[in-house]
């Protein structure tokens, strides 16, 4: 006959057992979420040198275009002021909130997703 004490060690092993796979897994979608993230923002950078230079070669290139050393600067800024005032104009736009919104789940938690629909398939076979 089993004894009492053998059957509350063997689910106390279990409980900790499933509390170690739980951690491992909480830990595991932190890591994959912050790289993500670290990612995001070196892609970001990135994107901001490229428009700096970009913007600087076309101010430049105005500049020579329109033989003035300052014009093609001009120009440049005016561009930014109208993104800037667009942007300003659009900033209540819940369809516009939403599309930034899902793109950066998608991007952050996407392996959790790809994850989530990998068990759904395989609950289904």
């Amino acid at each position: 006959m089993l004894k009492i004490g053998e059957i509350v060690q063997t689910v106390k092993g279990i409980i900790e057992a499933r509390i170690g796979i739980v951690k491992q897994e909480i830990q595991d979608e932190f890591v994959g979420i912050l790289s993500r993230l670290i990612l995001l923002v070196l892609i970001g950078s990135m994107l901001l040198l490229v428009f700096l230079f970009l913007s600087l070669s076309l101010a430049f290139f105005l500049s020579q275009l329109t033989k003035s050393p300052y014009l093609g600067f001009l120009i440049v800024a005016l561009l930014y002021f109208l993104v800037v005032l667009a942007m300003i104009l659009t900033r209540d736009s819940l369809r516009i909130q939403q599309r930034v919104e899902l793109m950066l789940k998608d991007f952050i938690f996407k392996a959790k997703l790809k994850s989530e629909q990998e068990e759904k398939e395989e609950n289904e076979q």
